[in-house]
Parts: structure tokens; C-alpha cells; sequence
């Protein structure tokens, strides 16, 4: 049984973990006996609530489709592989102004994110208030239980501190009358990655490698994610310019032999099976956030409701709002040499698939003979193209502002519109199925990149990235609309040659592969950061696109910029405690 399905209602759950408007204070909605806190059923609500809030809902913040959990705003849009989308430049202008680098502390969108990352913690910790406090004979599954919310709790402050750099630390045993005391600048960026790693480290010694439930937190889980954070943690970043000053060797090496423990995954033999329902919790599935429809919840069920604005919108037959769209940078991106390997300079080449408008049900593409990774059209829609299994029409003017945003749309993270997995009404586009926060693919990158960056063993790096390249090769390739016995591009696709493979070499090969194969999935912007080449990679892209997206004209990435603001409604919260983030004008 899914974990999912053992969830009560959040606002169940929310009696006894809701927070107030005051930041992270938890005021109980009705006088509960400590008997009643300490049994096994209170207990069970308590963890499951902090569960259930992995979905971005909160019983105070109520609207993931604008904060989204799936980092659609904060890691793609931000970077250079997505336009906003939607009615225009006006429409949801927060995160137009992401987009466009115009971010001010007065977002709403960073305030209700900062907010709703810490009112998750806020329940990570009332579970663990209650778990520190009962023996193993009442709870026999206490270890695990505790190991499982420190795990929720550090997926939440690792998004905090690649959010937003500077932030406080509250754990279970600091009284909340104190949270206003807590300053957000006592532990610097790489202090807060160690210590997020340790508990990970520490959770991983407590759980087993797997849980009767699927969706239950488990060993591997915990050990795959400690190795991300060491990987980010590896890039030794300066305090206030927030350039990569050092690559730290043995936090690399612990990033692969973490990722050598993590045993029982493989990658799925078609990469488009990662949109099917029936491989959600397959064999490339790390750590996921589970979904379900139609489970007696209301409209839909426990559907992504991060994804509630992002469905196709204009003439598709999803009749969503049609945010989030893949920049033609993006596509371009995807072109490949004669070989199949990609083009590292692409931006010097003329954009491919170019869109012509010939009316509201018809448009037709040029410079089309180039090739092109199949992956190109497993992540994008493009009109005229097949879109997925869909055989009324191709993708054909399914964009609310092509005037705006031009006219491709996004695949990934749908079911095909006439699947019985879809749910046909509003919320348009929803179906069950989960969003995965780690899948096996990124442990064989982050492996790949760590080996790269170590410079002992170049070759199994190399190994690594043709492998994921086999797998877009071997995948069946989307077929020309009205002719299905043809390729609906020039699709080729080859492996990295040892031959000139340099560490140099290497390290654009890997930083071109996690682009292409995690395009869309709200990881864009922080690897950028991470690898200190936001500033240069940003700079470059809208070099690239002012011309064809006018509102891109002024845009610029200037220093300090690589975090967002500290939001000016936290400051006030903190009776003027905390401190901004470099890059931006003090409080």
C-alpha cells in the first residue's frame, strides 16, 4: 500500500501541527491531554501530516501552483531553460520579475515559499517533539519514525539554503518563543550543508533499507540524498560574491561512495516512461512525492498542484493556463553534431524548429534538418510534432501568448490527454502521477560529475554519461504526425569517445548531459550555482533570446544575484534581526 493512501486529510492532521501567522509558532486548535499526544494514533497524524506537506499544501499557505513544490519558477524559469508563460508579462508578475532578474525582498512568491519551507519544518518538528518523548514499546517503530521526519526536515532546509543562502536554523528542542531570536546569518552556507548532510547521515543509520510502504522514507533515500547535499556542499563558495573559490576533494569522494551504497534502482528503458503512472514508483524512483486521484479527497484527489498552471494551454485538449514553457534556447540546445554528440556552441548557430505562424490552428517550422537529440521532443512540445500518444492532432497553437512566448509547450510531467489516467475536468491536466524529487539518473550524474571534478577515473565518468545517452538512444523515437513509418525529426544521438576525453572536456560534457537529461525538472537554476557559471550562463542566454523575447531587452544578471532576497516580510518577523543576502540593497 502507498504511503498515500495511509494520509489522512491534512487538515486532520493540521489540528495539531497548524501554525499561526507568527513564522513557525504551532498553537494547537483545541486542548489535547499529553496521553492523547503520546499515543501511537496522534503520533501517526503528526508524521503523516509532515508527509502530507511534501505536496508545497499547508493548512497556512494554501497554494503550491504559485510556490510551487516542483521548483518550475525558482529553478527553471529563473534559468535559461523556460519562459514564464500564461496571459503575458502581467500575468503572475512575480515571477515574471524571477524571470527577468527584477526580484525585490517584496516578492510575494519568496515570502510564501520562505514561509511555506519552514511551516513544513514546523511539522517535521511537532512529530519530533512528540517521537523524542515516547519509549519503543508504545511506538516500536520509533527509530525509524524519528530517523524519517529528520530526513523531511533536511529535504526542506536544503531547499531552504539553495533558495535563499542565509537562513535560521530551528530544530525540534528550541522553544518556538525563542524562533524570533534566532538569527538567520550564525551559520554560513557551507556550515549549513555539513550539518544537513550529517542528519541525513545519522537518519540513514536508523532506517531500513526499505519500508513495507511505498513512499516511506528509507535508508537509501537518506544516503542518496546526503550525497547531493555533499555535492553542492563540495563547491566552496565565497560569503559575499558567492564565487566558487575551491572544489573539496574529499567531499567529492564521499559524494561517490555514498552513491555506491544506494543498491536496488536502474534506470527505465525508455525515457518516456518517466510520464507513465505505471513506473511512478518503479525502478528509477529514489525519493518521490506521492500523488493519487480520485481517493475521496475532493475535485481531483491528491493531485500535483504545483502543476495546476502549467498544463497546455491555447487549443490543446488540456485547456490549461499554459505557464512554464520551454525557451528556444532550450530546444536549441538539443542539437547535435554528426557524430550525435551535442553541439557546445549552439548559440552561434541559427534557432532550430523555427516557428512560422500561418493561423490560429496552424503554424510550420523551418531549419529542421539539423540533428537533434531525441530527448528534444520526449521534454518539449513542438507544433506540428506528435505529441505523445495524443492522435487527434499534433501540438498546433497550444500556447495562451504566442506573441509573448512563442509557440512550444512543455511534455514532460503529463499523461497523454486521452489517457484514462488523466483527469478530465478541472484542475486541468492532473493525473496521480508522483513527482520525483531524486530519481536513479541523478545519482548516476552526480557520480559521473563527482569522478570529473576528482580527475582520478575519467573513463567511468565517461561510462557513466553514455550510459544515460544509451538510454535516450535505445528509447522509441516520436514519429512524424502524418506519417508514423518516419522519425518526426533528424534524431541521432552517439556516445562520448575516449579519444580527447580531458577533464576539461569532461566537465562540459557532464554539465551539457544533466541539462539535457533533467530539462524542466526544477534543477536548472541551482546547478548553475552550484557550479559558480549562473552569472556567465545567464548573461549569455539573454544575449541570445533579447531579440526574440522583447521583455528579455533589459534584463541582466548582475553580482550577488546567484540567491534570492531575504523576504522583507521575514525581516519584519525577525524585529530586524536578520540581514539581506549580498547583491541586494540592505534593510
Amino acid at each position: 500500500m502507498k504511503l498515500r493512501n495511509i494520509i489522512l486529510t491534512i487538515g486532520c492532521a493540521a489540528m495539531m501541527t497548524g501554525c499561526s501567522d507568527d513564522f513557525l509558532e504551532n498553537k494547537p486548535q483545541g486542548s489535547l491531554s499529553d496521553g492523547v499526544m503520546t499515543s501511537p494514533e496522534a503520533i501517526d497524524l503528526l508524521v503523516n501530516a509532515a508527509y502530507a506537506s511534501l505536496s508545497g499544501f499547508t493548512n497556512e499557505q494554501g497554494d503550491p501552483w504559485v510556490r510551487p513544490t516542483t521548483n518550475w519558477s525558482y529553478g527553471e524559469v529563473r534559468a535559461d531553460n523556460a519562459y514564464k508563460g500564461g496571459g503575458g508579462e502581467g500575468d503572475l508578475w512575480d515571477i515574471h520579475a524571477m524571470e527577468t532578474f527584477q526580484v525585490q525582498s517584496n516578492n510575494g512568491n519568496l515570502d510564501g515559499k520562505w514561509f511555506n519551507l519552514y511551516s513544513q519544518i514546523s511539522r517535521c518538528n511537532a512529530a519530533l517533539r512528540v517521537l523524542n518523548n515516547v519509549d519503543e514499546e508504545t511506538v516500536p517503530e520509533k527509530k525509524s519514525r524519528i530517523a524519517e521526519m529528520k530526513v523531511l526536515r533536511s529535504h526542506f532546509y536544503f531547499e531552504l539554503v539553495r533558495l535563499f543562502n542565509k537562513v535560521p536554523y530551528m530544530d525540534e528542542n528550541l522553544p518556538t518563543t525563542e524562533y524570533v531570536d534566532v538569527r538567520n546569518d550564525e551559520f554560513t552556507r557551507d556550515q549549513h550543508l555539513g550539518r544537513i548532510a550529517q542528519e541525513l547521515l545519522d537518519a540513514a543509520d536508523d532506517l531500513p533499507d526499505r519500508q513495507s510502504e511505498v513512499g516511506r522514507i528509507n535508508r537509501n533515500i537518506a544516503l542518496a540524498y546526503a550525497a547531493k547535499v555533499k555535492l553542492y556542499q563540495a563547491y566552496e563558495q565565497d560569503e559575499q560574491t558567492h564565487a566558487v573559490i575551491n572544489v573539496n576533494k574529499t567531499l567529492m569522494r564521499e559524494v561517490v561512495t555514498l552513491i555506491d551504497q544506494v543498491s536496488g534502482y536502474d534506470l527505465l528503458p525508455d525515457f518516456q516512461g518517466l510520464d507513465l503512472v505505471a513506473n511512478e514508483n518503479g525502478a528509477e524512483s529514489v525519493f518521490a512525492i506521492q500523488y493519487s486521484m480520485n481517493d475521496g479527497s475532493g475535485d481531483a484527489g491528491r493531485v500535483n498542484w504545483s502543476n495546476l498552471l502549467n498544463s497546455p494551454g491555447g487549443n490543446s485538449p488540456y485547456h490549461g493556463d499554459g505557464f512554464f514553457l520551454p525557451s528556444q534556447d532550450l530546444i536549441n540546445a538539443y542539437q547535435t553534431d554528426a557524430s550525435g554528440l551535442p553541439v557546445f556552441d549552439y548559440q552561434s548557430r541559427p534557432d532550430y524548429g523555427v516557428v512560422t505562424f500561418v493561423d490560429d490552428e496552424h503554424q510550420t517550422l523551418s531549419n529542421t534538418t539539423p540533428n537533434v537529440d531525441p530527448r528534444l521532443d520526449f521534454v518539449t512540445g513542438r507544433p506540428t510534432i506528435t505529441y505523445k500518444t495524443y492522435k487527434t492532432t499534433p501540438c498546433q497553437s497550444w500556447v495562451r501568448d504566442r506573441g509573448v512566448y512563442g509557440h512550444n509547450c512543455a511534455k514532460r510531467f503529463w499523461v497523454s490527454p486521452e489517457s484514462s489516467d488523466m483527469y478530465q475536468g478541472w484542475p486541468w491536466g492532473a493525473s496521480q502521477l508522483n513527482w520525483q524529487i531524486i530519481r536513479y539518473a541523478d545519482l548516476l550524474l552526480y557520480k559521473a560529475e563527482a569522478l570529473i571534478e576528482l580527475g582520478d577515473d575519467l573513463g567511468e565518468a565517461r561510462n557513466i554519461i553514455n550510459r544515460i545517452r544509451t538510454r535516450a538512444m535505445n528509447s522509441a523515437y516520436v514519429k512524424d504526425f502524418n506519417d508514423p513509418t518516419k522519425n518526426a525529426a533528424n534524431y541521432k544521438i552517439g556516445l562520448y569517445p575516449a579519444a580527447g576525453w580531458t577533464q576539461e572536456y569532461a566537465r562540459k560534457a557532464l554539465r551539457t548531459e544533466m541539462r539535457l537529461e533533467k530539462a524542466l525538472e526544477g534543477e536548472r537554476y541551482f546547478d548553475l550555482v552550484r557550479w559558480g557559471i549562473a552569472k556567465e550562463t545567464m548573461t549569455s542566454y539573454f544575449n541570445a533570446e533579447k531579440s526574440k523575447r522583447i521583455y528579455y531587452q533589459d534584463a541582466t544578471f548582475d553580482n550577488g544575484e546567484e540567491y534570492y532576497p531575504i523576504p522583507v516580510a521575514q525581516y519584519n518577523f525577525s524585529l530586524g534581526k536578520y540581514v539581506q543576502n549580498p547583491g541586494y540593497p540592505a534593510f
